[in-house]
């Protein structure tokens, strides 16, 4: 199963918003076939390791490991739960159950009722966090939800504000002298930012406030890293962004939400297909998620340099850390949700 979980990595970047799933089959202690779902619309890692394996006879007496439990309905591939029934294979041990409506079991009783011993629940947890994206997004009804954003070593994610000038931060603040000088603070190196985009390129879409939008002009690319670009996303409730934006040249897929709240918006990527959602700032809309414990995954890059003094990074809550590294002396941090 470990080596199923392996496989279905290989499909990262081609299988959303299909799961990720590894299948390997093996005869007489030994395997004799592998396979993983390539991409979205093509065969199954079912289809894939049966394919690859030279001697079909060999499949009446093997037992195939699946990842994720095997499909029992026509969609734009044939069932792998049929297919499995036909080649005669005596043995199947699934990872983890299909929390997708059209299968939630329905493959599990296929290969039962069709005399096959199954085995269900090895390595579920692994298996399960495999496809956090895919699993919370047809569990909860939305999509999985990263907060991010980079901040200096004393804690802030962008300089002072200064009252007495006009304009906003993306905070809503009014702007700090370096801000309205036009110089812009980096808490991020040439390697920590390259991770940005392609965490973005494994994003469905992409999240920032009226504020950021105004103050960054950010693009919300993946012009560092080869994948496709997420579906922008911002908030403008008061028609204040002009149509001169980044985010509003028409060069990729973009939506503007005028009214809408946290929830609302949820609910429209989940009917948009939309699994995963990355949020980029600024540190208001940050802190909404983190107040309405909407988030599920952070990642916090922390530069070496202090500031003294600024706008303060968001107040992370009811979090577990996860993973932490070092990269030239920006370390980033994944935090999990666990109310």
């Amino acid at each position: 199963m470990r080596r199923c979980i392996q496989l279905a990595r290989c499909g990262e970047a081609g299988a959303p918003p299909n799961p990720m799933v590894g299948a390997v089959i093996v005869c007489g202690g030994r395997i004799i076939g592998e396979g993983y779902h390539r991409r979205c619309g093509g065969p199954h890692a079912e289809v894939n390791a049966i394919n690859s394996v030279r001697d079909k006879n060999m499949l009446k007496r093997s037992t195939i490991y699946v990842s994720l439990e095997p499909c029992a309905h026509f969609g734009k591939t044939p069932p792998c739960a049929d297919l499995i029934i036909c080649t005669g294979i005596p043995r199947v041990v699934i990872g983890c159950a299909d929390p997708f409506a059209k299968v939630n079991g329905l493959g599990i009783k296929k290969l039962r009722e069709a005399g096959r011993e199954v085995v269900v629940g090895v390595l579920d947890e692994e298996c399960r966090e495999l496809n956090r994206r895919f699993f919370t997004f047809h569990q909860e009804h939305r999509p999985w939800i990263t907060l991010k954003w980079a901040q200096s070593k004393d804690g802030f994610i962008g300089a002072s504000p200064f009252p007495s000038q006009g304009g906003v931060t993306s905070s809503g603040t009014t702007p700090s002298p370096l801000e309205r000088a036009g110089v812009r603070l980096f808490f991020s190196n040439a390697l920590t930012q390259t991770l940005v985009h392609r965490l973005r390129a494994r994003s469905g879409a992409i999240l920032v406030g009226t504020g950021t939008a105004l103050a960054d002009n950010p693009t919300l690319t993946t012009r560092y890293w080869q994948g496709p670009n997420p579906l922008r996303l911002t908030i403008d409730r008061h028609g204040s962004l002009p149509p001169t934006l980044h985010l509003l040249d028409g060069s990729t897929p973009t939506i503007v939400y005028t009214h809408e709240t946290i929830n609302e918006i949820l609910a429209d990527l989940f009917e948009r297909g939309i699994q995963s959602l990355l949020v980029e700032g600024g540190a208001k809309l940050l802190q909404s998620f983190i107040d309405a414990g909407l988030w599920d995954e952070a990642r916090i890059e922390t530069a070496p340099s202090c500031l003294g003094q600024g706008l303060a990074a968001p107040s992370l809550t009811h979090k577990q850390l996860q993973s932490q590294k070092d990269y030239g002396g920006h370390t980033i941090q994944y935090y999990r949700h666990r109310p």
